[in-house]
């Protein structure tokens, strides 16, 4: 109660007294003023209740002018509405052997073993990622819009610190213009080949069988088209630079694949309730001579200038019940570039496949059995100048998801074999590498 209505109740208090039987007045006129005003301030003190009860009810918790914070904004210069958004991972690991492509959260098959019952320990941060999606006006009727993703894969920096120093590595870069239910996408962007992916809480960036069993793809700039047939069905096509390891400058536009056609690939995807299907075509050719003059050749192409790349793909995945299944399996030549062969270039003609078996046990708990296999073509592989001729990798795992946090514990083991020729009889002899890697990792979603 505010100090106009304490002043008015005191007057109707005073006023109440004075009107009492056995209080005497001086004038008749004055005690017909006093009972007039009371009535008029009764009146008042109505009118004032009545406002404080429409008013907002006021708490110490929320005071009643307390105005809401206002929704985070970030602006850009074309004013498009800017999601950032990624996670967070951090994996701690023991590892019995050396890795390729390096050990921790991309090692995938192994380069050299330890010697015996001797161990590594270590962490990884560089999964850690961070995607910047862009949201665009319309156009002329069409949806503008772009994404940029960066994570810490691009090596280390240099001296005896430079292992807690990884540097940012470029992953997707393009612009994307969507008219109905067709979208053109211009810049990189991942390649059609790269269809499932394999469930892992430290194999991320590299997942599982990536580039050693059965799992192939990689990102190249091109032109993307994606369109939707029905909610069902999607076509998609792409024209992607070319790329290969020589010969010529592999980083500056004039290697054999540079200097050859652009990689074309299409691809099908059909998609029911509780599963999908996809199907993949790849074919490029090869300028085995690159932009010099000296007459070279690709490994493995005997003295052709050209040399084509093929690949076709199928995957799938399912679910019933707690239970889901997924997979892919390939079969190409010369996509050293796709990350096929086990990652190695030259006219080698190769197969591979994974699977996946999951399980929920639970809203929060799942569980994850992997193997994959790669299988290039041993006479191939040797006369390319490569030795890996087979490839079998195994994991487990295990995670907990609860809001933006996953916690996970995986083993995974890999089998390589290489190949050499024998000098005295021209077969081909074998020797295997052996690796395991135990490792625990903790995800924190953005």
């Amino acid at each position: 109660m505010d100090s106009r209505i304490k002043r008015t109740a005191t007057a109707i208090a005073v006023a109440t007294v004075l009107a009492m039987p056995g209080v005497a007045l001086a004038q008749t006129d004055a005690e017909k003023a006093l009972e007039a005003r009371v009535a008029e301030l009764e009146k008042l003190v109505q009118q004032m209740s009545a406002q404080q009860a429409a008013a907002p009810a006021t708490t110490a918790a929320q005071p009643a002018e307390e105005k809401k914070a206002p929704e985070p904004t970030v602006k850009t210069g074309g004013g498009e509405m800017l999601t950032i958004k990624g996670f967070i991972i951090g994996s701690l690991y023991a590892q019995d052997a050396n890795f390729t492509f390096g050990n921790g959260q991309n090692a995938e098959f192994p380069s050299s073993e330890f010697a015996r019952n001797s161990w590594i320990l270590g962490g990884d941060v560089r999964n850690t990622r961070v995607t910047f999606g862009f949201n665009g006006p319309d156009v002329a009727g069409m949806k503008v819009g772009g994404t940029l993703e960066l994570d810490f894969f691009a090596g280390f920096a240099a001296g005896a610190f430079g292992d807690e120093a990884p540097i940012p590595r470029l992953r997707l870069a393009y612009a994307d213009v969507t008219k109905g239910d067709t979208t053109f996408r211009v810049g990189q962007a991942w390649s059609p080949l790269f269809g499932n992916v394999p469930v892992s809480p430290t194999h991320v960036a590299f997942p599982l069988g990536y580039g050693s069993a059965g799992d192939v793809g990689w990102r190249f700039p091109g032109l993307f088209i994606y369109h939707n047939i029905n909610k069902d069905l999607k076509l998609t096509f792409a024209a992607m630079r070319g790329s290969w390891n020589g010969p010529g400058d592999v980083t500056n536009g004039t290697s054999a694949g540079e200097s050859g056609t652009p990689q074309f690939e299409a691809r099908v995807d059909y998609a029911g309730k509780n599963w999908s299907v996809y199907g993949v075509g790849h074919y490029d050719q090869k300028d085995c001579r690159g932009t010099g003059t000296t007459p070279t050749a690709c490994a493995g192409n005997g003295t052709k200038d050209k040399m084509n790349g093929t690949a076709v793909e199928v995957g799938a995945k399912f679910g019933v019940g707690a239970f889901s299944f997924q997979g892919n399996v390939y079969q190409g030549t010369a996509i050293g570039q796709q990350f096929g062969a086990i990652t190695q270039f030259g006219n080698i003609d190769s197969w591979g496949g994974w699977a996946q078996a999951s399980v929920k046990m639970g809203p929060k708990w799942s569980a994850h059995l992997f193997y994959g296999m790669e299988d290039p073509k041993d006479e191939d592989v040797l006369n390319s100048g490569n030795k890996r001729v087979k490839n079998e990798q195994v994991a487990l795992s295990t995670m907990y998801s609860t809001g933006p946090y996953v916690f996970g514990l995986e083993w995974m083991n890999s089998k390589l074999t290489n190949g050499t020729r024998d000098s005295e009889t021209g077969g081909i002899d074998t020797s295997s590498i052996k690796g395991n890697q135990i490792s625990a990792s903790v995800w924190y979603k953005f």
